[in-house]
């Protein structure tokens, strides 16, 4: 839990690092100008210039969650009897290593593709976390396996799909986040239409999962609460995703004859451009956090905590091809 919970800031954080273009305000890496990561000078980081107080936070948050994510390694190693869960957690640690690599070479190399990598691989890192939660819980681990619900298999695809659909979203949204109007209009223009097209299927899948859960399962609250969750937040990224629109590149052009929209000016990097974008990224990611949980948990429909072996080798073998 205490892995998950440090990876979601870790993203808003590195969400802030893209809005405000400060992936190159440290130009060194593992090194801060030259310091060991943890010993560059307080006073520097936290009176000094934004975009090196937020690209060092990161890296220094990036660090917490590997420490945490090596602590967890050796709780799973010491009282975890499950041998698949164990190495489950020898692929959360490589996976945090090989992030954080990801983004010490992205500010090497100055390679905007390797940041587009990095976002989305923080994305699959915080679905992992996620997954890491349900299978260490007491629900999971106490639960009886029983014979399989008629629904179940319907039920736990849909959910599957909803977690690819939101993932594939997210590396959209991340093309959408590093290629600008002006750089590509015709590809820009592409990746717009078909973010917003996969808005569409995404949430129709989301409303779908809510609507079969609330009515042949709604007496498992552990399908209930995060299909609610899901919904939820979908309804928040409808209203982020517009917002998201407008403080980076203004109102649409069907909106020119109004006053309010007319008379709109984009603030280039305000604090609300920056926040507003954000959010949507952390948004996203969350979603697609909940639906791996929601994904995970409806097994419990097919033959209990038993089915945990196979998922944990398919979630290892997931994160190992990434």
């Amino acid at each position: 839990m205490t892995l998950a919970w440090t990876t979601f800031p870790l993203i808003w954080v590195g969400g802030l690092v893209t809005s405000y273009r400060a992936g190159m305000a440290v130009p060194d890496w593992p090194d801060t100008y030259g310091y060991n990561l943890f010993l560059y000078p307080p006073t520097t980081w936290f009176f000094g210039p934004w975009d090196i107080f937020i690209e060092h936070g990161h890296r220094l948050l990036g660090a917490t969650v590997g420490m945490i994510a090596i602590a967890l390694l050796v709780a799973l190693w010491r009282s975890d009897d499950r041998r698949w869960m164990k190495w489950l957690g020898v692929v959360a640690l490589v996976a945090v290593i090989f992030q954080g690599v990801l983004g010490g070479l992205r500010v090497n190399l100055n390679a905007v593709d390797l940041a587009k990598m990095h976002g989305c691989f923080a994305a699959l890192f915080f679905g992992l976390t996620a997954a890491l939660c349900v299978l260490t819980s007491r629900r999971w681990r106490e639960t009886i396996e029983g014979s399989e619900h008629p629904q179940a298999r319907r039920i736990h695809t849909l959910t599957i799909i909803t977690a690819c659909l939101a993932y594939f979203q997210l590396v959209l949204g991340a093309q959408l986040r590093h290629v600008g109007p002006s750089d590509a209009p015709r590809i820009f223009q592409l990746f717009v239409a078909f973010h917003l097209l996969m808005a569409v299927v995404l949430g129709i899948h989301v409303l779908l999962l809510l609507f079969r859960v609330l009515s042949r399962h709604r007496s498992e609250s552990a399908l209930v609460r995060p299909a609610v969750m899901m919904t939820v937040l979908l309804m928040l990224q409808l209203v982020l995703g517009p917002a998201t629109w407008v403080t980076r590149y203004g109102w649409p052009a069907m909106f020119g004859d109004y006053n309010w929209a007319a008379h709109y000016v984009v603030p280039a990097q305000s604090f609300a451009q920056a926040g507003v974008a954000t959010a949507h990224v952390a948004m996203g990611s969350m979603i697609f956090a909940v639906s791996v949980v929601a994904a995970l948990r409806s097994i419990r429909l097919l033959r209990g905590p038993a089915q945990g072996v196979g998922v944990g080798f398919l979630l290892a073998g997931m994160a190992g091809e990434v």
